[in-house]
């Protein structure tokens, strides 16, 4: 429960309080537990986005304000974790240098063209699966997002210098955890396209890759896993699933 409780209050605004003293252990297991979060704030997007529809608003504004309040219900910190990381990708510099931009609590040009493209993405993903109706797929984009999460702070993978969030979970990840909860989604992804059993587990799959490679690349760039590469990695998987259970709306 203290795990679970950890990890509501790291991922969300939800007034939980986690427990007192957090070491390497404890941030493993809230880590291991971040899907089960990712399925509450999914259905959450899902609520909030057929309230919207039902209300009589456009399926893309709908989409967009269903974002917006996913931002609201976790502080922002996702995106703010993209823009920071995609502003540290694009700057010329040692790693040094790119974690100091990373740090600097601004958002750069990259980070902006990040942030739009992503918002962009997500909002019209999520009218055209409003438009059809397609719940589960909304639910399952945005838990996959967690879900990533999880092997992205697999076993073997460090902790970026003076990263504090990082430091904690880095390569907390069993192999057991950083590939059963990938696998279940895809499973899961399997309904998520009513009529095609095969495209749901294909986009999935092809997210968590994805979010497998961004994290190797950004751990070469920055020298190690930080708490704003994770907000790219839920940021990105979530996109790509949002968008690619769209192809077929």
């Amino acid at each position: 429960m203290n795990a679970l409780r950890l990890a509501i209050s790291w991922l969300t605004v939800a007034p939980i309080a986690g427990p007192a003293d957090v070491d390497r252990h404890s941030a493993g297991r809230a880590i291991t537990l971040a899907p089960l979060v990712g399925l509450a704030l999914g259905l959450l997007a899902a609520v909030t986005l057929w309230v919207f529809e039902h209300a009589g608003l456009s399926f893309a504004l709908a989409g967009l304000l269903t974002v917006g309040a996913g931002a609201l219900l976790t502080r922002g910190m996702h995106l703010d974790g993209l823009a920071d990381t995609v502003d540290g990708l694009g700057s010329y510099g040692p790693p040094e240098r790119a974690r100091e931009i990373m740090k600097s609590g601004g958002a750069g040009p990259f980070g902006v063209a990040a942030l739009i493209f992503v918002i962009a993405g997500q909002s019209l993903a999520f009218a055209a699966l409003a438009e059809q109706q397609r719940w589960f797929a909304v639910v399952l984009a945005v838990a996959a997002g967690r879900v990533a999460v999880v092997p992205a702070c697999r076993r073997g993978v460090a902790a970026a210098p003076g990263a504090g969030f990082g430091a904690l979970v880095a390569g907390t990840q069993s192999r057991a955890a950083a590939r059963g909860w990938p696998v279940l989604a895809v499973l899961a992804a399997t309904v998520a396209i009513p009529g095609n059993l095969w495209l749901g587990p294909v986009v999935l799959t092809a997210a968590f890759v994805l979010s497998v490679l961004l994290t190797r690349h950004c751990v070469r760039r920055f020298g190690g896993l930080s708490g704003d590469v994770l907000g790219a990695v839920v940021e990105i998987t979530v996109s790509i699933a949002a968008v690619g259970f769209s192809l077929a709306a």
